[in-house]
């Protein structure tokens, strides 16, 4: 049974730079300049958007190979951004301002609009997506390196 590797984030106090460890990988993330960072890497949105577009996207085209569908390649395009609540009707918070990410998909191949349709549904069921959308519970604690 394999296990998962602990991702790691380390930063110095006096910028936004991370250093960050994921088993043999290693990342940077940053601020852009305009909030005071260095762009020195993508910013923790970005990073979150990256994990939804790749979810969708390996998500996306297992399903596809796993049918013998013509799919060719998935591209996936995101957007993170802050809407008021009472503009979104599908909400159930109709207060404050709510976290909107826009996903386009763009899938190639000789496929049919059933098909795309199949996949455009598939992709709302990746693990990403799902997390996202579920309850989640961050257990937080005080640790001594």
């Amino acid at each position: 049974m394999s296990t998962k590797p602990e991702v790691i984030v380390f930063g110095k106090a006096g910028g936004f730079a991370q250093d960050i460890a994921i088993g043999p990988h290693r990342l940077t993330s940053d601020e852009p300049a305009i909030a005071g960072g260095t762009e020195t890497g993508p910013g923790p949105y970005d990073l979150l958007l990256a994990a939804l577009g790749s979810c969708t996207s390996m998500t996306v085209a297992m399903y596809a190979r796993r049918k013998g569908w013509p799919l060719e390649s998935v591209t996936v395009r995101l957007r993170h951004s802050k809407i008021h609540a009472e503009d979104c009707a599908e909400c159930e918070t109709k207060t404050g301002m709510l976290d909107r990410i826009e996903r386009d998909i763009h899938l190639t191949g000789a496929l049919s609009e059933d098909m795309i349709a199949k996949l455009i549904e598939i992709a709302g069921k990746c693990p990403v997506h799902r997390t996202l959308e579920s309850e989640i519970d961050i257990l937080t604690r005080k640790t001594n390196s």
